[in-house]
C-alpha cells in the first residue's frame, strides 16, 4: 500500500481531518481535506466534524486549533515545525510593553505563541488585520505585534495610532524593493502581487499591483486572466495557484523564498502522526482560556 493510501485509510480509522497551509509541500497539500491560510484553517478546524485534527502547518497554527477545540485531539506531525516570526516576541516582553502603554489594546498577529496570544486583546491574520484593527475603539492606543511590516501596512491603511513591535518573518523580510523593479523589467506587463509581510513594506507594497494575504492570492489565481503573474511570498503557494489556473504562468519574485519550518512535514510524518497519534499539542487551560477571547474575535471577523 502506498503512503498516500495509508494516510487515507488512517484518516478514516482515526476519525481525523487533515489541514494543510498554503506553504506546505505540494504532496501534503494534495492529500489534505482543506488547504488555506491561517484564518481559513482555524475556521475549518472548528467546523470539521472529526475527533482528531492533524495540522500540517507550524506549531502556532496547531495551538490555535487546540485553543478553539479543547475537547479534540490536535496533532502536529513534526515538532520541529516552528516559526521564526513567532519567536520574535515572548510573553514577558508583551507584559513589559503593556506596562509602558497602560490602556493600550494589544493586537497579536496569529504568528505568535499561545502564551503571547494570552496577553492580547485581539488576534488577526494578514487577511483580516485591517478589519480587526478597525474594531478597536476609536482613539485607543494600539500595540501591534510581532510583524513590523504587516503592522506598517495596517497602520497606513487605517490611519490608527499604532506602536509596532520590531519583528519580521525571515522569508518575507528579504523580499526587497529592488526585486520588484527587476521583476517589472524581466516580466513586462505581468501583475505583481505581494504579501503584506514583505520587507520594507512602505517601499515594496506601493510598487505592486495588489497586496494580498495567501488566501487572497488563491482567489486572485482563480479569477485572473493574465498570462503571467509575479508572486511575492513563500513559494509553496505556487503549487495551488498553478492547479487553480493552469493557463497562467505564476513566477516567484524570489525562488529562494522558502520557509524551512513549513517544509518540515512530509507524507511519512503525516502517516506516522495518524498511526501513532503523535505529536499531541496541548495548551495549559489557563493560557488557553485567556487566549481564546482574542482568537474568537479573529475568527468572527
Amino acid at each position: 500500500m502506498s503512503v498516500e493510501a495509508e494516510i487515507r485509510a488512517l484518516k478514516d480509522q482515526r476519525d481525523a481531518v487533515l489541514l494543510a497551509h498554503n506553504y506546505q509541500r505540494p504532496e501534503v497539500q494534495d492529500l489534505a481535506d482543506y488547504v488555506g491560510d491561517s484564518l481559513y484553517l482555524a475556521r475549518r478546524a472548528r467546523e470539521a466534524d472529526r475527533s482528531v485534527i492533524v495540522f500540517a502547518g507550524v506549531r502556532f497554527m496547531a495551538e490555535t486549533a487546540k485553543i478553539l477545540n479543547p475537547e479534540r485531539t490536535v496533532l502536529l506531525p513534526d515538532p520541529k515545525a516552528g516559526c521564526g516570526l513567532a519567536d520574535a516576541i515572548t510573553p514577558e516582553q508583551v507584559r513589559a510593553w503593556k506596562a509602558d502603554h497602560p490602556g493600550a489594546a494589544v493586537v497579536a498577529y496569529i504568528n505568535t505563541s499561545a502564551e503571547v496570544k494570552a496577553e492580547a486583546d485581539y488576534c488577526c491574520t494578514s487577511s483580516n488585520a485591517v478589519k480587526v484593527v478597525e474594531q478597536v475603539p476609536a482613539g485607543q492606543e494600539i500595540l501591534f505585534l510581532p510583524d513590523m511590516f504587516l503592522g506598517d501596512y495596517v497602520r497606513r491603511r487605517t490611519g490608527r495610532r499604532m506602536h509596532l513591535w520590531v519583528g519580521d518573518c525571515p522569508v518575507h523580510a528579504k523580499l526587497r524593493p529592488e526585486e520588484i523593479a527587476r521583476a517589472r523589467h524581466d516580466h513586462p506587463g505581468a501583475p505583481v502581487i505581494a504579501h503584506p509581510e514583505c520587507g520594507c513594506a512602505s517601499q515594496v507594497l506601493p510598487e505592486v499591483d495588489r497586496v494580498l494575504s495567501t488566501d487572497g492570492m488563491v482567489r486572485f489565481a482563480e479569477e485572473t486572466r493574465a498570462p503571467e503573474v509575479v508572486v511575492a511570498t513563500e513559494v509553496g503557494i505556487l503549487h495551488r495557484m498553478r492547479k487553480l489556473s493552469p493557463g497562467t504562468v505564476f513566477t516567484p519574485l524570489d525562488s529562494g523564498a522558502i520557509c524551512p519550518y513549513m517544509k518540515e512535514i512530509d507524507l511519512e510524518d503525516v502517516r506516522a502522526s495518524l498511526a501513532e497519534l503523535r505529536y499531541r499539542i496541548d495548551v495549559p487551560p489557563p493560557t488557553a482560556e485567556r487566549a481564546r477571547r482574542a482568537l474568537e474575535r479573529m475568527v468572527a471577523t
